[in-house]
């Protein structure tokens, strides 16, 4: 949870968490309340030695405005794993070939966020696994 409110880190569209130091193996990419998913998967891959970054991206927008440094610093050259309660629609302009998407595949279902999240495999443990296969684990 970011403490720091001195800074909006938001109006340029995206940005790394902290916890991120150093060289990172692949780049978790999250917006909305799905980055809390996205720091817990970041968590899981630590467990295991593999250094994951991730980066909150409330608006794509924004993020596109910025120079080409600061998105290349904030995106890096992992493998990425992007991460909305939502359809993967739009969300190739930021993950290559090969990339992986942890999202809605359907409409239509009705219930609780924690059983539509279970439902459509928007969980932390699914990223973690996603990035695992990335990376050949």
């Amino acid at each position: 949870m970011r403490r720091d409110g001195s800074r909006n880190l938001s109006r340029r569209g995206a940005y790394l968490l902290p916890g991120h130091e150093g060289a990172r193996d692949v780049t978790l990419l999250a917006t909305g309340t799905e980055v809390a998913l996205a720091v817990e998967a970041r968590a899981l891959l630590a467990q295991e030695g593999i250094r994951a970054a991730v980066v909150s991206m409330p608006c794509w927008e924004l993020f596109d405005e910025q120079d080409a440094a600061y998105q290349s610093d904030v995106l890096g050259t992992a493998p990425r794993v992007g991460v909305e309660a939502a359809m993967a629609f739009g969300w190739q302009r930021w993950l290559d070939r090969g990339d992986a998407f942890v999202g809605m595949t359907g409409f239509g279902a009705s219930d609780r966020t924690e059983a539509l999240y279970r439902h459509f495999g928007v969980t932390a443990e699914r990223i973690a696994k996603e990035a695992r296969g990335l990376l050949g684990r």
